[in-house]
């Protein structure tokens, strides 16, 4: 039985690819942090193929599908090319994002209020295909009602302005926007969404957010990959698995 108090973390690969292409070879592996996480105890595995394909690349998502035994997340903006590559590769969920040619990464969330018909369109095949649609949204109130009305089954909730208000120093920012978070996630579980969150979390700033109980899941990456390089990615998984738990102890 599985216990509804437990957390899951989604361990995101793309950094390992952006090594990767710096030299344009095939090493590190992305495929392979995919599977030292999964040994480690990640529940899934999100992996963000941009349209540029800076990091993540088609030839990626097939092997991840076809090697993976946790779920794979598969992040992407809502294009007809984007849409077509998830339904050949079927992934458990799918997780809208915004996507800009000039952002360093996602910098904020999905406008679902601005492109509700287009989204509520959008997502019907994948979800006919079987696949779990989330979208990766800010605390706004509205957007987390569109979401439901899209048809969505999950939002992400963006931490990244609260990660940042702790990296700066700015305890009444981080009070707000963790306040923001909890408001977001409640609401959304009222309307029937499952939530879950992520961008920017480290071994500290993950624990307040992993102690709002209605969150279900956290995608974590950037960190990750980045402490990996200094005592390798199953001992960063292992680490953060640790910090979640302490967090929200498994009853």
């Amino acid at each position: 039985m599985v216990n509804s108090n437990y957390l899951r973390l989604g361990v995101n690969i793309d950094h390992v690819a952006t090594v990767r292409n710096a030299r344009g070879h095939d090493h590190p592996d992305p495929v392979d942090a995919a599977l030292l996480a999964e040994k480690a105890g990640a529940d899934g595995i999100t992996a963000h193929l941009r349209e540029d394909r800076r990091h993540i690349r088609d030839r990626d998502i097939a092997r991840l599908k076809d090697n993976l035994n946790i779920p794979l997340n598969l992040e992407m903006a809502a294009t007809s090319e984007m849409q077509q590559i998830a339904l050949k590769h079927n992934p458990h969920a799918i997780c809208l994002v915004p996507e800009r040619r000039q952002e360093r990464t996602t910098e904020a969330g999905l406008n679902v209020v601005g492109q509700l018909t287009v989204l509520r369109e959008y997502i019907k095949p994948l979800n006919d295909k079987g696949c779990r649609i989330s979208f990766f949204i800010g605390t706004d109130p509205n957007q987390i009602k569109a979401s439901a009305e899209a048809g969505a089954q999950v939002v992400e909730i963006h931490t990244g302005p609260y990660c940042e208000a702790i990296n700066e120093g700015l305890d009444n920012v981080q009070a707000e926007e963790l306040r923001k978070i909890i408001t977001a996630a409640y609401q959304a579980h009222e309307l029937g969404l499952e939530v879950h969150a992520g961008h920017g979390l480290n071994f500290q700033s993950v624990r307040e957010v992993a102690a709002i109980d209605i969150i279900k899941e956290l995608n974590i990456g950037h960190f990750l990959i980045g402490e990996a390089i200094f005592t390798g990615l199953q001992e960063a998984v292992k680490t953060m698995r640790q910090a979640m738990d302490e967090a929200r102890p498994v009853q």
